[in-house]
């Protein structure tokens, strides 16, 4: 597939952000972070926007903050784990560019995330574990699949490239 843009959806700790970075390392393009911008956009962290103003504020600001992301081009960007869930941005997503799930089993990804508070959405861990079979349809929708549960992010980067490539 031709492409000019990647966003990388998948669950929390899956990788999007580590692996955009060295993505757009790779393909010489910039990279950016959904939950980062939405972070300096509202000058505090994303638990703090959950506690303070609730889910469905942060993701009225998550939406707008993907939609500015829409014009440039040779951008990697790496989106929230809930991101690609809401149907509007899906289709967005999939209409602007390629979209690439990683996925990363379960006992994987509650190994990589404290429940320190600092993801809202990890505290709970049976509530972790049913979100992350939730999304996983949607997850579904994306372009292409990669499995990320343990290829390493050059690994990635290399099937990602060769994939673009052809």
């Amino acid at each position: 597939m031709r492409a000019d843009k990647i966003y990388l959806v998948g669950f929390m700790a899956a990788g999007k952000t580590t692996l955009a970075r060295a993505l757009a390392k790779r393909l010489d393009w910039r990279s950016v972070d959904i939950d980062e911008l939405i972070e300096q956009r509202e000058h505090q962290t994303v638990a703090e926007i959950f506690a303070r103003h609730g889910e469905s504020y942060f993701r009225a600001v998550e939406r707008e903050v993907l939609f500015e992301q829409r014009p440039p081009r040779h951008l990697v960007v790496a989106t929230g784990g809930g991101t690609f869930v809401d149907v509007q941005n899906r289709a967005a997503i999939n209409g602007d560019g390629a979209s690439v799930w990683l996925d990363v089993p379960i006992d994987r990804l509650i190994g990589r995330v404290p429940a320190d508070g600092r993801r809202p959405l990890a505290a709970d861990r049976p509530g972790f574990e049913r979100l992350y079979y939730q999304r996983r349809a949607a997850y579904e929708q994306a372009h292409v699949r990669l499995d990320a549960g343990r290829a390493s992010v050059d690994a990635l980067v290399e099937q990602l490239v060769d994939w673009l490539e052809h």
